[in-house]
């Protein structure tokens, strides 16, 4: 038992990041993040006796987590926090990683306001993931994955621009 562990504690270590952007995807704040982080990585220690090697860890831990932030999200009921885009910023003597993390923060607003499906299209479409593989994640068809990343790309690109933030 406690090789298996090692080797999972390994796997969740160099693919954490996967988790943080799933738990900053469906939660807006920092406690829930963590409460989401931790309740991911729980359904990935009881699935992982599931998991038969099949496909990458990776791709494993990436349908497990957003399946688990669907469940969770709906679970708790947790409503949208629409607190405006533009509350207590200050741009001035930003400097590049500053403007950079100002960017992403307005991203992670913009993506609260989509549902959790959206929300799952545009996480896997910012790590690279094919048509065919959001398709996979998220057991619909390569067209339909196709079709519903297309509406979501262009409802966030309303929202940002309703919120008055362009990138």
């Amino acid at each position: 038992m406690k090789e298996t562990e090692t080797i999972f504690l390994t796997l969740i270590n160099q693919h954490k990041a996967i988790i943080h952007k799933v738990s900053k995807m469906y939660m807006n704040h920092v406690e829930e993040q963590q409460d989401l982080f931790q309740e991911i990585v729980m359904q990935l220690w009881k699935a992982y006796p599931t998991f038969k090697g099949n496909s990458k860890f990776s791709t494993w831990m990436y349908r497990v987590a957003l399946n688990t932030a669907l469940v969770y999200f709906k679970k708790d009921k947790r409503k949208v926090d629409k607190t405006p885009l533009d509350e207590n910023i200050d741009i001035i003597d930003v400097n590049e990683s500053e403007l950079k993390e100002e960017k992403l923060a307005y991203l992670y607003k913009a993506v609260q306001e989509l549902n959790s499906i959206e929300k799952a299209l545009i996480f896997l479409f910012l790590e690279n993931q094919s048509h065919k593989e959001i398709a996979e994640n998220l057991g619909i068809s390569e067209v339909n994955a196709r079709v519903k990343l297309n509406r979501t790309k262009e409802k966030l690109q309303f929202i940002i621009k309703k919120n008055g933030y362009e990138f």
